[in-house]
């Protein structure tokens, strides 16, 4: 099996360019950015084609730019796993509240491509009981929609004020074109819109009313979180929260609770 280096000089010799034309290449990237950083010295360049050295993330880059390579892809040659970005991600627990902004077209999820034959798709039943063949599928082709129109938010580990509606460590679907905060027309509180906030002191998750140019943040009733009031020019609406995600692990959340 070929190393990071080995493909990286298959790529060069593909496109006919000899180690001098990289370095004259890359010498061209350093002087449009103005930073040494980019060049790639000869010398440099056999180290990470034949004794497995690392390219900086600027020598890395260079390298991509020249051998119109993806960089994604080549950081993966590196064992650079970033299709598994988010999901890494989702084992650090975070507890203030916050965005998220990877890159939706970048991720990619373990999902069933093959089930058994005969399924009643329109009955509930246990997945890994009719799973023929698993496969990796681009996040963005899950839902059959274009997911790039939706931001992302996560709610902090400690942020049990919209608890139970929206619990702690739920991964939220924020659409940024609902911005304006939605005053009446829900026949419940379960109907009600939620909505992605942030001002200087962080990021907020709340039901909202607006009086007096006040926004009022409005947490869930159970979770005993108090109502905060913020000038209307000091908030910045993200978005409405429109999906979520979250575990249903019960230790798991009894144990982050305070």
């Amino acid at each position: 099996m070929e190393d990071a280096g080995q493909r990286l000089r298959r790529a060069r010799e593909r496109l006919d360019l000899r180690v001098r034309d990289v370095e004259i290449a890359s010498q061209k990237i350093a002087e449009r950015h103005n930073n040494k950083e980019f060049i790639v010295m000869i010398s440099r360049l056999s180290d990470i084609e034949n004794h497995g050295t690392l390219p900086s993330i600027y020598r890395l880059y260079s390298l991509c730019c020249i051998y119109r390579l993806d960089l994604h892809e080549v950081l993966g040659w590196f064992g650079v796993p970033v299709a598994s970005l988010a999901s890494d991600a989702g084992m650090i627990p975070i507890g203030k509240t916050h965005s998220v902004d990877f890159d939706p077209d970048a991720a990619e999820v373990l999902l069933p491509i093959s089930l058994n034959p005969g399924v009643d798709l329109k009955r509930t039943f246990f997945v890994s009981e009719v799973v023929q063949r698993w496969g990796k599928l681009p996040l963005a082709l899950v839902s059959g929609a274009d997911i790039r129109r939706y931001r992302y938010g996560f709610v902090g580990t400690d942020d049990w004020s919209m608890s139970p509606a929206v619990p702690a460590g739920s991964l939220l679907v924020i659409d940024d074109t609902k911005r304006r905060i939605q005053l009446n027309g829900w026949r419940n509180q379960s109907e009600r819109p939620i909505y992605f906030l942030q001002n200087r002191e962080g990021f907020y998750c709340r039901w909202c009313s607006v009086k007096d140019g006040i926004v009022s943040l409005i947490p869930d009733p159970s979770s005993d979180a108090p109502v905060l009031s913020f000038p209307v020019d000091e908030i910045d609406v993200i978005g409405q929260v429109v999906g979520l995600a979250l575990s249903l692990d019960p230790e798991k959340r009894r144990r982050n609770r305070p």
